[in-house]
């Protein structure tokens, strides 16, 4: 039972983050694709009321996983935003007015049960609930050359899978990392209340990664087809979530006996799910 409350907050946000792709890819493909790092792209998309309703869907999942970070661990939490990419593709066949087939409602529910078979098997449980700057340290150093290399790596390619793959990549590392640092905020406005939260460099530093992370994903969602962005997004968040929560707050996961079976299975189940619905998305473009 305790972990069901952060479950519920995870699930709100991921709902809201899927509601926010669908509108923000919706005004991104309104605007030129731009070649390069482009930061007036956010200025260009502030003109169009459905990217700023998407914005709104931001803030309120934001919220939505500070409160489940505040009382879960991170290893349970992001993982379940794996949920978004299904969310995501049906809101927009219901924007757009079509029916799914057969196959990605399978893959829907493959995503579904895999996620929750291999959490309920690895059972993940928090121990640290702060984190101090000499831990934090390296793994800020690396989460930030990691972004770099590959949005630079992206970037010096043509619009392509190519692209899109290292964007992707590189806003999974970002939106972890923001969550990583969002989880020890949530402890700092616990502990020293909202003075200690607005003098804390961990505020900061997430403000400033969400934000990285924000125009990132629109570049990523310009630099080639879903099916190349979107599983780098998705799998990638999760993943890079998992370690940082390990590494970072010392969590623990059931990796011992048969419990490493139903964990293989559902990883598997998901990691397909996630590909088969890119691919869909890939082919349905949420402006209808």
């Amino acid at each position: 039972m305790a972990a069901l409350v952060p479950v519920l907050f995870a699930l709100l946000a991921a709902f809201s983050n899927a509601l926010a792709t669908v509108l923000q890819r919706r005004a991104a493909l309104t605007v030129p694709r731009s070649r390069g790092f482009r930061p007036s792209l956010v200025w260009d998309l502030l003109r169009r009321p459905i990217w700023l309703v998407g914005m709104a869907a931001v803030v309120v999942a934001g919220a939505g996983q500070a409160a489940a970070l505040a009382t879960g661990p991170l290893a349970l939490v992001q993982p379940l935003f794996v949920l978004e990419l299904p969310i995501a593709l049906l809101l927009a066949s219901l924007i757009a007015r079509r029916g799914l087939p057969p196959a990605v409602w399978a893959a829907v529910a493959g995503v579904v049960c895999g996620l929750g078979l291999a959490l309920v098997a690895a059972a993940p449980s928090g121990e640290d609930i702060h984190v101090s700057l000499a831990r934090w340290m390296p793994v800020l150093a690396a989460c930030v050359g990691t972004v770099l290399a590959l949005a630079a790596a992206g970037l010096r390619r043509p619009v392509g899978m190519a692209r899109a793959g290292c964007l992707g990549a590189a806003t999974a590392v970002s939106y972890a990392l923001t969550a990583a640092l969002m989880k020890d905020a949530m402890y700092v406005l616990d502990t020293g209340g909202i003075t200690g939260f607005l003098t804390a460099w961990q505020t900061y530093a997430f403000a400033a990664a969400g934000v990285a992370a924000v125009l990132l994903l629109e570049h990523a969602m310009q630099g080639g087809p879903l099916v190349a962005s979107q599983p780098a997004l998705t799998l990638g968040d999760a993943a890079v979530s998992l370690t940082l929560g390990v590494l970072l707050y010392r969590e623990e996961l059931r990796t011992g006996g048969w419990w490493v079976l139903p964990q293989v299975i559902g990883v598997s189940l998901v990691v397909g799910g996630v590909v088969v619905l890119a691919r869909r998305g890939a082919r349905t473009r949420p402006d209808g």
